[in-house]
């Protein structure tokens, strides 16, 4: 038990690492999706829209597949979803409105982790399925991330202008009494763009004190399309702020029945995943681990730490006495012939793998392997052995032949080395 004990400590020191890792994790729930996306409970989540809607009685699901083939007039909701081939037409105006030396940055939408490679953008393909999507009746809510410009927007004859960064955060306003804004008198939110509407567009909220629209509809078909420029108005602290939580309320509302599909594949999320994906999202790959683990420890524990400890008696005496019967029944027997056949078949059989020869290989054929390898001195000393083993007789020349056979085993490897020297007399 005290030879075990280093193993106990390790042992009771990784528990204690992969416990504490559970706790993290645990304080860290939600924190593995991107931001906006609704599984995100964190500051920059939405989940606490998702569920508002939810517990409101508005019919919501997620989506986790590609925008390519739609079913029904299900309305769609993009938060901070990326457009392929997103363009900003004037760069200037974006830099003079971001902080200083920051650039055009953060018009990128932000990823969490690995997400950066698995999150895809909306392609041209998506983009004409969802035109057509809405054209035909249903309604799209579009929270673009930055002021770049995008093939949807274009469409829709939407422009976004990079609001001022420095500017503190603003109070939203309805421009005038609509359905989207049923009781709401002002909402709070950092603003990242103001629109620049096309012709019939109604402006749902507008800047306060400059007057700029935030968040307007505009028609496309039978369908309607509610696009607002302040993305942190969808994240979860921002729905404990002024009317910010009605206002979402009685947008959805107005542009429903629904249901309403947060997509969550272009955040990273499928239906179709590996197992290993599985493991890692659910947290099974750290059940994995411990099994591994516990493997680990349980081969570790069949060895022991110090001198090693002699056989017991019993086994020990037992082992001699299985020897001397064996060799009682040789000596009766006369199987002086038989026995030195075994001992030059072990050594030839011991030898053969030097000379590159299945074990089965006669001892001439491995002789001369081992003197094409420059081993002579092994050939010379088995076939010795071998033409001794067909002239014993007595149990004298027995003893003889397996001494013999010794001192060929002992020049394989030669004294002082853990390995055999070819061309070594």
């Amino acid at each position: 038990m005290r030879d075990r004990f280093p193993l106990l400590v390790l042992g009771a020191l990784l528990l204690a690492g992969v416990l504490g890792t559970f706790l993290v994790r645990g304080a860290q729930r939600g924190g593995f999706a991107d931001p906006l996306s609704t599984f995100r409970a964190e500051p920059d989540g939405a989940r606490a829209l998702y569920l508002l809607a939810q517990e409101s009685g508005l019919p919501v699901t997620r989506n986790m597949a590609d925008l390519r083939l739609l079913k029904g007039h299900e309305a769609l909701v993009l938060l901070a979803v990326e457009v392929q081939d997103s363009h900003e037409e004037d760069p200037d105006q974006t830099r003079l409105a971001s902080d200083p030396d920051a650039g055009v940055d953060d018009e990128a939408a932000p990823h969490q982790g690995f997400n950066a490679l698995r999150a895809q953008q909306l392609d041209d393909k998506e983009v004409e399925r969802v035109l057509s999507h809405v054209r035909a009746g249903a309604s799209l809510v579009y929270v673009p991330w930055g002021s770049r410009e995008n093939a949807l927007l274009d469409e829709l004859g939407v422009k976004l202008d990079k609001a001022d960064v420095t500017l503190p955060m603003r109070t939203l306003v309805p421009s005038l009494p609509t359905p989207y804004t049923l009781g709401v008198e002002r909402v709070e939110a950092k603003v990242q763009a103001y629109l620049r509407l096309p012709e019939g567009a109604i402006t749902v909220l507008e800047d306060e004190r400059l007057g700029f629209p935030v968040a307007a509809v505009i028609h496309a078909g039978l369908g309607r399309v509610l696009v607002v420029g302040a993305p942190e108005l969808a994240m979860n602290p921002a729905l404990a702020r002024a009317d910010n939580a009605q206002f979402w309320l009685s947008a959805l509302e107005a542009l429903g029945p629904g249901p309403f599909a947060f997509d969550e594949f272009h955040h990273g999320f499928t239906n179709e995943r590996s197992l290993v994906d599985f493991a890692r999202r659910y947290g099974l790959h750290f059940a994995v681990a411990q099994l591994l683990l516990g493997v680990v420890l349980w081969a570790g524990a069949l060895k022991r730490f110090g001198r090693p400890l002699p056989p017991p008696e019993s086994m020990r005496v037992g082992a001699t006495d299985a020897l001397f019967a064996m060799s009682r029944l040789y000596r009766e027997g006369q199987h002086h012939g038989f026995a030195a056949g075994l001992i030059s078949r072990g050594l030839t059989q011991q030898l053969a793998p030097l000379a590159g020869l299945p074990s089965h290989s006669t001892a001439t054929a491995v002789a001369e392997g081992l003197r094409t390898r420059g081993r002579q001195d092994l050939a010379d000393g088995l076939l010795d052995v071998a033409r001794q083993s067909e002239t014993v007789h007595t149990d004298a020349d027995i003893q003889a032949l397996a001494t013999s056979a010794a001192h060929v085993r002992e020049r394989i490897h030669p004294a002082g080395t853990g390995r055999p020297r070819p061309g070594t007399p």
